[in-house]
């Protein structure tokens, strides 16, 4: 498996494990925790706010047991003040909050420090500097390598990359929400890597794209009509598969790691042989440029600079 460095010298694998989905029984979360690290998929991320930190309980469970902390690079979110007894979460990017989280989180994840700490979202109104000052102080403390943020704000992923010294911006990105490509220049100008989640879309983006249509985006999404998505998707699965086309997108792009979920060990090997196969036989440049051309260029319509 390729890996990508940070300038702060965090290795990201380039197929990463987003485990929000990852099952809540501790023994199910085990076996495909197991798997992605053995297979090479070593970045691992997950935030405080999935399953209300029982994702990082199952985490933190496997890397007690596995004895493979040294081998993972182990990423989680903060930002989400959440209540245990109702679905209520209130944004809160303050340094009490993230001071008292880093610490919860540590100790659910069952390790002593982060490779990567991100704000789980973010707003122009916030106080960016006292966040920033706070992850510059948890990385002298030692208990984070590295931090960055998880927007799709243009106006705040532009505060950020002028004002700290983040590692990683995190964004929805694939064929349809390519919406990343008008940042990715001034993302990487700074010498900071983009992690692109949803690159499935929730399944959207594979062979089963018309049962998802149909069932999680049947108004639409992104400002796209359900025909419009659907008239894309049906002529590109025509000329590739669009799992590979996915993958192959993205590396064209300064991607560091195509961060997917995966909910069980079939679904999670079936993610990485659909990748290898992707790196030895890519689909060839007519292939790549007859698929982009069915889908719209997007641009970011709110919170901008």
């Amino acid at each position: 498996m390729k890996t990508n460095t940070t300038k702060s010298g965090i290795k990201l694998s380039q197929l990463g494990f987003g485990a929000m989905n990852l099952p809540q029984d501790t023994l199910d979360s085990q076996y495909i925790l197991d798997r992605a690290v053995d297979l090479g998929i070593t970045y691992i991320d997950t935030a405080d706010l999935y399953q209300k930190g029982q994702n990082e309980k199952n985490i933190g469970h496997f890397i007690k047991n596995s004895k493979k902390r040294d081998k993972i690079t182990l990423a989680s979110k903060v930002g989400n003040k959440f209540n245990m007894l109702n679905d209520d979460v209130e944004w809160d990017p303050s340094k009490e909050h993230i001071k008292k989280s880093i610490h919860e989180s540590l100790k659910r994840l069952e390790t002593d420090y982060l490779d990567l700490y991100m704000l789980h979202g973010g707003t122009i109104e916030d106080n960016k500097d006292e966040t920033i000052e706070t992850f510059e102080a948890l990385k002298k403390e030692g208990l984070i390598r590295a931090y960055g943020i998880s927007s799709i704000r243009p106006n705040v992923i532009d505060y950020y990359l002028k004002h700290s010294n983040i590692d990683t911006i995190m964004m929805q990105f694939n064929l349809l929400d390519n919406r990343p490509v008008d940042l990715a220049s001034d993302i990487t100008s700074k010498n900071v890597k983009m992690l692109a989640r949803g690159p499935l879309m929730k399944g959207l983006m594979t062979e089963h794209y018309q049962n998802v249509l149909d069932k999680k985006f049947n108004k639409g999404t992104l400002g796209l009509s359900y025909e419009q998505i659907q008239d894309s998707l049906s002529q590109a699965i025509r000329i590739a598969p669009l799992h590979e086309a996915v993958y192959q997108y993205l590396q064209e792009h300064p991607v560091a790691s195509i961060v997917n979920g995966a909910s069980s060990v079939d679904q999670l090997e079936k993610n990485f042989d659909i990748y290898e196969r992707n790196l030895k036989h890519p689909l060839s440049n007519h292939q790549m440029s007859q698929i982009k051309s069915l889908f719209d260029s997007l641009h970011y319509e709110d919170h901008l600079v």
